[in-house]
């Protein structure tokens, strides 16, 4: 992949940050990965989606200050995820080819993955609107209805879905403008998820184990 700046589209990365973090017991992206450093999981984020992107938007939790770090801009977000996102979009120049979105939460993400997502999106045809990192389920799932089991699903057919996700911008905006205040929105989880509501196409890549989710403060104690 070219550098930012090279030959490739122009790529903007939304960082969300603003989870208030509930099961962590407090702000997750303010915790330190690196004490000697004073690296917090935020500031991991923003410094691997600066080395791959024109531009870093970080997006802070809804009423809290600026968070302060190497990110372009920083912008509030909101009270639901897509609100958040939405936020993080209003502040990218409308020029901006690509758009890729990536949890905070999630600071080991490696630039190759990065560049993996972002390579297979620039890769792919014109009506593939976004690119998203999967690994393979390891557990069997079932589904449940009041407690009790009504299906177990074939595991084969599930992937795990990570960040970052990259977009082609003008499909994100367009599924921001047709979901953000209707009654789907508090339970968005994804921003791909939003473009298969609007009928767009997703394509799946390798994501990597190591990419994990900081849920609670055990999370931060990760086995390399």
């Amino acid at each position: 992949m070219s550098k930012p700046g090279g030959g490739r589209a122009s790529l903007w990365t939304i960082v969300v940050a603003g989870g208030s973090g509930s099961r962590f017991g407090g702000p997750k992206q303010l915790a330190l990965l690196d004490t000697d450093r004073g690296v917090r999981v935020v500031d991991q984020a923003v410094e691997t989606a600066q080395r791959v992107s024109d531009g870093v938007v970080v997006v802070r939790p809804h009423g809290s200050e600026s968070l302060k770090t190497n990110a372009d801009i920083d912008v509030e977000g909101g009270a639901t995820r897509v609100a958040s996102v939405a936020a993080g979009i209003a502040a990218i120049p409308l020029d901006v080819q690509l758009i890729a979105v990536h949890d905070a939460a999630r600071p080991w993400a490696s630039v190759k993955l990065f560049e993996r997502v972002i390579d297979a999106l620039c890769a792919a045809a014109g009506e593939v609107a976004a690119v998203i990192p999967a690994v393979s389920v390891v557990d069997t799932i079932k589904r449940i209805d009041d407690g009790r089991v009504i299906e177990t699903l074939v595991r084969d057919e599930l992937v795990a879905v990570q960040t970052p996700q990259v977009f082609r911008a003008p499909a994100l905006r367009h599924a921001h403008l047709h979901l953000s205040g209707t009654p789907a929105e508090r339970s968005i989880t994804d921003d791909a998820s939003m473009i298969e509501q609007c009928g767009g196409t997703v394509l799946v890549v390798d994501g990597e184990l190591s990419n994990s989710k900081i849920t609670v403060p055990a999370d931060l104690m990760r086995q390399d």
